[in-house]
């Protein structure tokens, strides 16, 4: 039986206005990752195979892991939804403002919803981006082998899609709680892939480190 492991970057810039000024670990994201990399030195490691997306928070993201048995391999497939250029599309075809942080898990289903129906794109269609993501889940799914796979959330919600059936608000939903560093878990088996483990964040869960369970 195989194992494939999604871990979502770490903390960025959260005070971006762009994808470009977000696309950075700030220095808690740094320390979210250098734990998780202890962690998985620990009880996981090694992997056969490391994917990182070509984004620089989900680079930087595995090299603060370090070392975890295979060097890390770039797929751009593994790479976020522009999710500022199809807030502007919403807001410029539909009246819906950019959300604060604390509204996101309202304005991330309208935004999926009105993406999935192509009343809005961004740098990509809602297919494509299901396209890619599907097929690098598909690519990962060896058996007997361990892939850790360094990506965002929004490709964790789509892979839970095409795992769970789940439709585009449910996506939504499912993204929204997903924290920095966190590690989602899939089983490859005889008889297909089965989602087994979802969010979870064990080098965060000590009392000392409750100040790093970040979203955003």
């Amino acid at each position: 039986m195989g194992e494939i492991l999604f871990v979502r970057h770490g903390q960025a810039n959260s005070q971006a206005r762009n994808e470009v000024d977000y696309d950075r670990l700030s220095d808690l994201g740094r320390q979210q990752a250098a734990w998780l990399g202890d962690h998985l030195r620990a009880h996981e490691a090694p992997f056969d195979t490391i994917l990182t997306g070509t984004l620089q928070r989900q680079i930087q993201t595995a090299a603060a892991m370090g070392d975890l048995g295979a060097r890390p391999t770039t797929d751009p497939r593994l790479n976020e939804m522009d999710y500022f250029t199809l807030g502007r599309a919403l807001e410029q075809s539909h009246g819906v403002p950019m959300p604060s942080p604390d509204d996101f898990v309202l304005h991330a289903p309208l935004v999926l919803e009105a993406w999935h129906r192509a009343e809005i794109e961004g740098c990509e269609s809602f297919a494509s981006f299901e396209t890619r993501v599907t097929g690098v889940l598909a690519e990962a799914t060896q058996p007997g082998r361990r892939v850790l796979c360094v990506t965002s959330g929004g490709v964790i919600g789509m892979m839970m899609r095409a795992l769970l059936n789940l439709d585009p608000r449910r996506v939504a939903h499912v993204l929204t709680p997903i924290l920095n560093s966190s590690l989602h878990r899939v089983q490859v088996t005889p008889h297909g892939t089965l989602l087994s483990g979802f969010n979870a964040t064990p080098h965060l869960d000590s009392p000392e480190r409750a100040h790093a369970r970040t979203t955003y």
